[in-house]
């Protein structure tokens, strides 16, 4: 075991050095960056959250095979779809997964996975959870964060057992969203700009799909919700 003197030394090293980094293009592996002050930085990318809603309830009162077939089903259904959009799972957390979106149609792509895997959860997840348990009333319910910003990746812990961390507000505000009631799904005003009119406008009324917030808890910054779901 390492002594107290040696994560002294570790983390006097961390601070002192200066960091250097290359632009990213892609997302890199944990492998790519060294344990160093070395980073990948990204001018914008595109961080979704997709949470599982009540799952602290749902291991306390449901047996473990329950609660891990709900877990299963959710993140399997939300990483397909994930991956079929383009984006790039960078971590699962317990009941939740994020991703990163690059390229010029980023906001739209995580916008779209948002709303497909909505669309998975009330038409493919709950109605097959009904069909083998017919005596629960238990219903999966989710909730997605979606922003946009400048963001930057650095591989932390030790040489054999290390990840990335991503560091942006991209990162924390779409986490922060995931969490937050009201609407399954939350965009920032950033995101919901620029989306294309298939995730913005419904195809039969052309009305706006979204609507619009004010995010106190963030300096009353504008954020979006929405119930819509995208059909595939």
């Amino acid at each position: 075991m390492k002594s107290s003197a040696d994560l002294r030394t570790a983390v006097t090293d961390i601070f002192r050095q200066q960091w250097s980094y290359t632009d990213g293009r892609v997302i890199p592996a944990p492998g790519d960056l060294g344990l160093g002050n070395v980073a990948r930085s990204f001018d914008a990318a595109t961080v979704l959250y997709a949470d599982l809603d009540g799952s602290t309830a749902l291991v306390d009162s449901y047996r473990w095979q329950f609660s891990a077939k709900v877990y299963k089903a959710y993140l399997r259904c939300a990483a397909r779809i994930i991956s079929d959009e383009g984006g790039t799972i960078t971590a699962y957390d317990g009941d939740r997964v994020m991703a990163i979106f690059l390229g010029q149609i980023k906001n739209t792509q995580a916008v779209r996975a948002a709303m497909k895997i909505a669309y998975a959860v009330e038409q493919v997840i709950n109605p097959a959870l009904r069909v083998h348990y017919t005596n629960t009333n238990y219903s999966v319910a989710h909730s997605i964060g979606i922003d946009v910003s400048p963001i930057h990746a650095a591989s932390i812990g030790v040489r054999g057992d290390n990840d990335l961390v991503w560091v942006g507000r991209a990162a924390n505000h779409a986490a922060k969203l995931a969490g937050r009631h009201g609407y399954p799904i939350w965009i920032t005003k950033e995101v919901y700009d620029v989306i294309k009119d298939e995730v913005k406008k419904d195809s039969n009324t052309g009305a706006d799909c979204w609507h619009r917030s004010l995010w106190t808890e963030m300096d009353n910054r504008i954020i979006y919700g929405t119930t819509y779901f995208y059909q595939f």
